[in-house]
């Protein structure tokens, strides 16, 4: 079975949205690299470092998503060192040491972000999720489970998505099920539970209701490499070859450095 590519997009999306103070969307990149804080002359020196430190985190928000990792960290750095202890700026930092192959020192931020902020529902789903992503599907479900007790916590459905595509992982079938589908009722369209729902499916030999999820999935969001090898096998389990080589040639096409293994 391909390993679905399910989880650290959903994680990074959450780190990006809280860096702005905490908003639940995608932050709306309204400030430029070159431009300052917007404050008052007169304003006392804590709203002033207040406003510049929210600012650095936007602005490093906005280089994470063009891929400008130094500008970023240097940024977030900046805003650490106003406020050591504030979560929103260690989840920054650590996506960005996850994405420079510092799991250590990721796992370190994160953990210690979801214990400063723990009724923060986001930020504690971002912690399950690395956890994850990083083999632990067990432990992580723990994190998903106290993201889901968070008062206040505005998007549920993305910690239910996650525990149960984890659950799955970790052989927790009845879990994966339940949550999965619970993440669907909040968000028909949530890819990571459609494609998790899809594997459960076809792990289970419920072919028909494999393919049905496979294909609201392709439907909801940018295929993958994963979710198309698994609609793949999904085909060929039900007996449409032309539809199983479809899929592969989509993967040839879209993923060609992938193709192969």
């Amino acid at each position: 079975m391909p390993r679905p590519d399910r989880l650290w997009l959903v994680l990074f999306a959450g780190a990006l949205a809280v860096a702005v103070g905490g908003c639940k969307s995608h932050p709306k990149a309204k400030l430029g690299p070159s431009q300052a804080p917007v404050y008052s002359v007169g304003d006392p020196e804590s709203v002033r470092r207040e406003v510049r430190w929210r600012d650095l985190l936007t602005l490093a928000t906005r280089d994470m998503q063009v891929g400008n990792l130094d500008a970023a960290e240097r940024k977030v750095r900046e805003a650490l060192k106003l406020a050591p202890e504030a979560p929103d700026a260690l989840v920054l930092q650590a996506g960005i040491d996850d994405r420079r192959g510092r799991t250590r020192q990721a796992g370190e931020n994160f953990r210690k972000a979801a214990e400063l902020a723990p009724q923060r529902g986001d930020v504690l789903n971002n912690y399950g999720a690395w956890l994850c992503q990083q083999g632990q599907p067990a432990e992580s479900l723990v994190w998903f489970d106290r993201a889901l007790q968070a008062p206040g916590y505005a998007t549920p459905g993305e910690a239910q998505a996650n525990a149960g595509s984890c659950a799955l992982d970790a052989g927790q079938l009845e879990r994966a099920e339940r949550d999965l589908r619970a993440a669907l009722v909040a968000a028909p369209a949530n890819p990571v539970a459609l494609e998790s729902m899809a594997q459960l499916s076809f792990r289970q030999g419920r072919f028909m209701e494999a393919r049905a999820f496979a294909e609201r999935r392709i439907a909801a969001a940018p295929a993958t490499r994963s979710v198309l090898q698994l609609a793949s096998q999904i085909e060929a389990r039900l007996g449409d070859r032309a539809a199983s080589d479809r899929y592969l040639q989509r993967i040839r096409q879209e993923f060609p450095q992938e193709a192969g293994s």
